[in-house]
C-alpha cells in the first residue's frame, strides 16, 4: 500500500528552509574562521571537543564515531590525519584486544584551547548576539526534544 506524503505547508516548509539555510550559513562561517584563524577543520575541533568533555581525553573509537554520528571509515581516515599532525593518538584497549580508544594529546589540548576563544566569540558575534534569552530557551528546548527522539530511534 502506497502512504502519500505529508508535504509541509508554506508555513512548516519556511521554518525547515529557513532553518536549513541558517545551519548551512553560520557552520560554513564558523568552518571558514576556524580554518583561518587556526588551521583547524570543524572536524578536527568536533573530535579534540569531544575528547575534552571526556574523564582523561579519551574515548573508545567507535563511540566516539557515534557521538559525531560518523561512519567508522571516515572517522579511521580523519583520527589518522590528526594523529600524523600530532593532535591525537590511539591506543590499545587492554581489556578488549579488538577496541582501540581515541586520546587527545598535549598539542591536540593546546590547539583546542588556543581555538576555543575565538570560535566562542564568533558563535556570540554570528549567533547569540542576535537572540533574545527567550528566543535561546525555545531553541534550547527544541533541540533536546529533537535530538533526544534521534537518540531513541537509533
Amino acid at each position: 500500500m502506497e502512504e502519500t506524503a505529508r508535504w509541509l505547508t508554506p508555513e512548516e516548509q519556511h521554518a525547515w528552509r529557513g532553518f536549513v539555510r541558517l545551519h548551512e550559513r553560520l557552520g560554513g562561517r564558523l568552518g571558514r574562521q576556524l580554518q583561518t584563524e587556526s588551521n583547524m577543520s570543524t572536524a578536527d575541533f568536533a573530535v579534540l571537543v569531544e575528547l575534552t568533555d571526556v574523564p582523561q581525553g579519551r574515548q573508545r573509537f567507535l563511540d566516539l564515531a557515534q557521538s559525531l554520528e560518523w561512519e567508522k571509515s571516515r572517522m579511521s581516515h580523519h583520527i589518522a590525519r590528526m594523529a600524523k599532525r600530532g593532535l591525537v593518538a590511539r591506543e590499545e584497549c587492554p581489556e578488549d584486544g579488538r577496541g582501540t580508544f581515541v586520546v587527545i594529546t598535549d598539542a591536540g589540548r593546546e590547539a583546542v584551547e588556543a581555538t576555543a576563544p575565538r570560535h566562542v566569540e564568533a558563535v556570540r558575534a554570528l549567533f547569540l548576539d542576535h537572540v533574545t534569552p527567550a528566543e535561546l530557551q525555545v531553541l534550547a528546548d527544541i533541540s533536546d526534544r529533537v535530538v533526544g527522539t534521534l537518540d531513541e530511534d537509533s
